[in-house]
């Protein structure tokens, strides 16, 4: 049996944590960058080796990157300098005749339209159709740091596997974390505190899901995929999606969200409304209406075709039966989502 390459992963946290139980399920030897001595101390226990570290410890990250067969960026969609220091480190590597893999995380909210919730968007982006994501403006969300990343990918050419990945909106409980995800939870918890579950704009936009662990094992597909192609195959298009079929209004997403609190207890009529923008920051604040208002349609053609098939869950049986009982259990007074986004 062959030997697994040297799996570098940044970023261990919803996703992240979930694709290292894959990668382990699957024999690779694993190296993390953590922030916390307590979180290394658990992925430790795990059989991951750990390097504390933050994502502006640039020279950290480009050394152990060199020195990787295979680097996860699953941190963040929106840190350039990191992304760069990967860079840098597969540079080292291919002046060494080093061929590495090298999978970055970016995000759906690249496709997203200014439709504020106003209407159902008809445009669908599709992985095996690169040039309609190639010409997307490079004012689009990520679309930065993805481009960057494109213009060191066509200078190492065959000396480097490079893919990106553009998850939709992602739900769940991570199996390996006890971990909701970001966006419908934080329209959960606006619901519980203000006694009504709502949308912004007029909740019509629709975006793609997919659950947390079947996304993980889209990863480890991409990856066996990179593995076996060759270099030339993987330069002809870097782009992956990863959904599951289901797409869903943000009203849709709030009326179940109602219905469920309802049962619950939580609020007297299920009844969905619009949120006045007023109240934007027991949301995401100035962001609320592009995290949780405008449409975001993707189709995961490439990893269907590799027989990729989501087995998890749907979106609403999850939110009822397991995130919403986690959401029951917060402790202390909320006051929206105030860390950075990636969607």
């Amino acid at each position: 049996m062959a030997t697994k390459g040297e799996v570098f992963l940044i970023g261990p946290g919803f996703i992240g944590e979930e694709i290292i139980g894959e990668l382990l399920k699957d024999g690779y030897p694993v190296t993390a960058l953590v922030r916390r001595e307590a979180a290394a101390a658990e992925l430790q226990q795990r059989g991951v080796k750990t390097i504390l570290g933050k994502l502006d410890d640039l020279k950290l990250i480009s050394e152990t990157a060199s020195k990787s067969d295979i680097i996860i960026h699953s941190a963040t969609a929106d840190d350039l300098p990191s992304a760069e220091a990967v860079l840098d480190g597969l540079s080292q590597r291919s002046k060494a005749g080093k061929s590495t893999i090298y999978i970055h995380t970016s995000g759906c909210s690249e496709i997203t339209d200014k439709s504020n919730g106003a209407f159902r968007g008809e445009t669908l982006y599709e992985d095996d159709k690169p040039e309609a994501i190639d010409a997307l403006p490079d004012s689009a969300p990520h679309r930065s740091i993805d481009l960057a990343i494109l213009k060191r990918r066509k200078e190492l050419g065959t000396q480097a596997k490079i893919s990106i990945v553009l998850p939709p909106l992602i739900y769940g409980v991570g199996k390996a974390s006890g971990r909701v995800s970001i966006q419908i939870p934080t329209m959960v918890r606006f619901a519980i505190k203000h006694g009504y579950a709502g949308y912004v704009g007029k909740g019509q936009s629709i975006w793609s899901h997919v659950h947390v662990s079947d996304l993980a094992r889209g990863y480890l597909t991409v990856l066996h995929w990179m593995e076996s192609a060759n270099p030339e195959t993987v330069l002809q298009n870097p782009y992956w999606f990863m959904e599951n079929g289901e797409e869903w209004s943000w009203a849709e997403c709030a009326g179940e969200i109602g219905k469920a609190l309802h049962k619950a207890g939580k609020v007297q009529d299920p009844t969905p409304r619009e949120i006045s923008a007023e109240l934007y920051n027991d949301l995401f604040g100035e962001w609320s209406l592009p995290v949780i208002g405008q449409n975001s349609r993707s189709r995961a053609n490439r990893l269907r075709s590799l027989g990729w098939k989501p087995v998890e869950k749907a979106s609403f049986e999850s939110l009822r039966e397991d995130e919403i009982p986690i959401i029951l259990k917060d402790e202390g007074e909320y006051n929206g989502y105030a860390a950075p986004v990636a969607s």
